[in-house]
């Protein structure tokens, strides 16, 4: 059973009262989001639409796959940092970037989205590939793949060309994992505090899989988001069957 957006916050926000580093801020009305606890100040997650958010830190406010009317953006800080994980449209909007990169610093993206990018944006951009690392406003970021396993899906995201993205904020570890399956790189993460994982057909992948794949690396928080017509119940169900201890977050992605 889908929530709507507004049973959705109300759930993110109970869900969150009963762990101690984490609590709901508001930032502004439309922006409210949650905070983490660092070891200086806090990481603020807020979430916009699908698989676009933004991400305040101690450091840089980093928007991660803006896309939409600029408009969306209006309660939220300006950016430091734009992530970009690949090129599909409803992760990169190239209209969108350009209008909310005039704030930006820097811009961070992978190799086939880098070649798409206006003159103008290059100047600001960075790519990095697979297994690269870069700094992102002095926050450390790597790069892992994202891509599909499934063989009528492979279409979709081959393996070498997408990211995901590991920061290492201030004593905390996210993960963001763009749009992937249950990948052997995904598997293998350890540390991570909180985590973005996709779920749906056919570009992703199944609930299952997702629950599959949290409850191997066990982020301390996952945020299942660019999910769509999934169905979290079924997701929540299969990683407590597997035995995953990871707290989830249904943020208002929809």
């Amino acid at each position: 059973m889908q929530r709507t957006r507004r049973e959705a916050m109300r759930l993110g926000a109970a869900a969150l009262a009963g762990i101690g580093t984490i609590s709901v801020m508001p930032w502004r009305a439309r922006a409210a989001g949650d905070v983490y606890k660092t070891q200086g100040g806090e990481i603020g997650i807020h979430p916009v639409s699908h698989a676009s958010f933004v991400m305040t830190t101690p450091g840089p406010v980093i928007y991660v796959d803006p896309v939409g009317d600029p408009s969306a953006y209006a309660d939220m800080p300006s950016p430091d940092v734009i992530l970009i994980t690949h090129e599909h449209g409803d992760h990169y909007a190239p209209e969108t970037l350009a209008e909310l990169a005039k704030s930006a610093g820097e811009i961070i993206v992978n190799p086939a989205v880098m070649e798409k990018l206006s003159e103008d944006l290059k100047a600001k951009a960075t790519a990095v590939a697979n297994g690269e690392t870069a700094d992102a406003g002095g926050i450390p970021l790597r790069a892992i793949p994202a891509y599909n396993t499934t063989e009528e899906r492979l279409k979709y995201h081959p393996q070498g060309r997408d990211n995901g993205y590991v920061l290492e904020i201030d004593g905390k570890t996210v993960y963001i994992a763009g749009d992937t399956e249950d990948i052997p790189e995904m598997r293998a993460l350890t540390g991570i505090d909180i985590a973005f994982v996709p779920m749906n057909l056919p570009y992703t992948m199944t609930e299952a899989q997702a629950a599959s794949a949290v409850a191997e690396f066990k982020p301390a928080v996952v945020y299942p988001y660019h999910y769509r017509d999934s169905d979290l119940d079924k997701f929540e169900a299969a990683l407590k069957e597997a035995s995953g201890a990871s707290q989830v977050v249904r943020g208002p992605w929809y």
